[in-house]
C-alpha cells in the first residue's frame, strides 16, 4: 500500500486518493508511506525517487536491527516501533516491535514499514499537529519523537495490565493469568531491546550531521532523546518489579505444595497405624486379647483408633497439619 501525504493550504496534512497517479516531480516534497508494499510497488517508488530497493525492503524484514545506512545522498534510517497485537487465542493483548524505515534522497522523503502501526496513524489521522511535509528532517525527529512517546504510552498499558494480572492472581491463582503475565514480560524484553538500540540511532543523529539541522529541529530531537531514555528508564522498572513478582508467585506455589505435601504426609502417618494394627491382629496369634470373645474385632479397633488419635496429637504438635 502506497499513501502520499501533503499539507493543504492551511498546512493540515492530507492524504491524497488511492489510485493517484504520480511522478518524479509530484513527489517532491511529499511524504510517501509505504506499507508492506509489493514487488511492483517497491519498484515503482524506487524508480522515481533513485532510492535503491534494498533500502526500501530493509524494514520488511522482522528481524532487522536499528541502524543509520548512507550511501552518497541517501539516508536510511531505521527504528523499532512498538505495536498492539490481539491474541486470537485469549482475550487480552500483547506487545511487540517491528522496525520501520524513515529514508531520505534529495527531496524525497519515504517510509516504510510491514504493518500499520499506531504511530504513523496519529499522523495521518492528525493528531499530531504541525508538520509540515517540505521540511523533511524537522518530519523525521518529530517521527523519533512520536516513536518515543508512544513506547512511553504502551507501556503505561502494559504496567495497568500487569496490576489486573496480579489482583486477579492475589485471589485464585491460575494458568491464564499465569500466561498473561509471561506475555507481558516478553513485551517488556522486546521493548527494552529496541528502545536500547532506538537510543543509540537518536544519538548517533544527534552528534553527527547525517542530516541537516535546523535550531527548531534540533529542540525536536532533544526532546525524543529525552523520551527515549524515559521509556528505557520505564521499561527497565517494570522489567524488575515484574520479576520480582514472578518470582513471588513462583515462591508461593512452592510452599502451598510443600504444605500440601506436608499434610498428605502426616495423613499417611496417622492411616498407616490402624493399617499396621489390623495386620498384626489379622494373623492367627496366639494370645490376643477377646480373640475368641464377640468383642474381639471390636477392642482391635478401639486399640487402632487410640493409637491413631495419639499419633495424630503427636503430628499435631509438631506442626504437621
Amino acid at each position: 500500500m502506497i499513501d502520499i501525504l501533503y499539507n493543504d493550504s492551511n498546512k493540515n496534512l492530507c492524504t491524497y486518493p488511492e489510485g493517484t497517479e504520480f511522478t518524479s516531480e509530484f513527489l517532491v516534497n511529499k511524504w510517501v508511506n509505504l506499507i508492506n508494499p509489493d514487488d511492483r510497488e517497491i519498484e515503482k517508488i524506487a524508480g522515481l525517487t533513485g532510492i535503491g530497493e534494498d533500502n526500501i525492503k530493509a524494514a520488511l524484514d522482522e528481524e532487522e536491527r536499528a541502524r543509520i545506512d548512507k550511501e552518497d545522498d541517501c539516508v536510511m534510517i531505521l527504528l523499532d516501533v512498538p505495536i498492539i497485537e490481539e491474541d486470537p487465542e485469549n482475550d487480552y493483548y500483547t506487545y511487540g516491535t517491528i522496525p520501520m524505515s524513515i529514508i531520505h534522497k534529495d527531496n524525497y522523503l519515504v517510509t516504510v514499514c510491514l504493518k500499520e502501526n499506531s504511530v504513523i496513524n496519529d499522523f495521518k489521522y492528525g493528531r499530531v499537529k504541525n508538520v509540515e511535509t517540505q521540511k523533511s528532517t524537522r518530519l523525521t525527529f518529530q517521527l523519533l519523537y512520536a516513536i518515543s512517546t508512544k513506547y512511553l504510552s504502551y507501556l503505561r498499558l502494559i504496567n495497568k495490565a500487569s496490576q489486573r494480572v496480579q489482583a486477579t492472581l492475589e485471589k485464585k491463582m491460575n494458568n491464564e493469568a499465569v500466561l498473561e503475565m509471561l506475555d507481558l514480560q516478553k513485551s517488556l524484553v522486546y521493548f527494552s531491546t529496541s528502545i536500547s538500540a532506538n537510543d543509540a540511532v537518536i544519538e548517533k543523529l544527534n552528534k553527527q550531521n547525517y542530516l541537516k539541522k535546523y535550531e527548531e529541529d534540533q529542540d525536536v530531537i532533544d526532546d525524543a532523546n529525552i523520551e527515549n531514555k524515559q521509556a528505557a528508564e520505564m521499561c527497565s522498572i517494570y522489567r524488575e518489579i515484574m520479576n520480582g513478582t514472578m518470582e513471588a508467585y513462583g515462591t508461593v506455589v512452592s510452599n502451598n505444595l510443600n504444605e500440601i505435601m506436608k499434610f498428605l504426609a502426616a495423613l499417611t502417618l496417622v492411616l498407616s497405624v490402624p493399617t499396621l494394627i489390623a495386620s498384626l491382629f489379622g494373623m492367627n496369634l496366639g494370645g490376643i486379647p477377646g480373640e475368641h470373645s464377640v468383642w474381639g474385632f471390636g477392642v482391635v479397633c478401639l486399640i487402632s483408633f487410640i493409637l491413631a488419635v495419639i499419633s495424630g496429637i503427636l503430628l499435631y504438635k509438631k506442626k504437621m497439619f
